[in-house]
């Protein structure tokens, strides 16, 4: 088989889509495994990400995505907030920052 290369903008798009989605699910579970330790301004946080995720996961994923964000705010002992549709880049953000404070290995 060749090398697989993203030219166009739509499989640029979708590839970092699928980045983010894979971290961001990663994240969930490395969470769900310590979620005795994270403090609930990080639970929160995660519950905004599985929100923000909601509009770029597709099928049940994105079902599973409202169950995780409301799991993760009532952990924190917060209101279910509404759901946001973010640009990629600003999902990436939020991603990476509770990536460091969650998981800094």
């Amino acid at each position: 088989m060749g090398v697989h290369r993203i030219t166009s903008e739509a499989a640029k798009y979708y590839a970092t889509k699928e980045k983010i989605l894979g971290t961001g699910i990663n994240l969930f579970g490395v969470a769900s495994e310590r979620v005795g330790e994270i403090d609930k301004k990080d639970l929160e946080s995660l519950g905004d990400l599985a929100a923000a995720l909601l509009p770029h996961t597709p099928g049940n994923s994105g079902k599973l995505m409202v169950v995780v964000a409301r799991l993760f705010w009532a952990l924190a002992g917060v209101a279910e907030k509404e759901f946001k549709i973010l640009p990629l880049e600003e999902i990436e953000t939020l991603v990476e920052d509770l990536k460091q404070r969650i998981s800094p290995e």
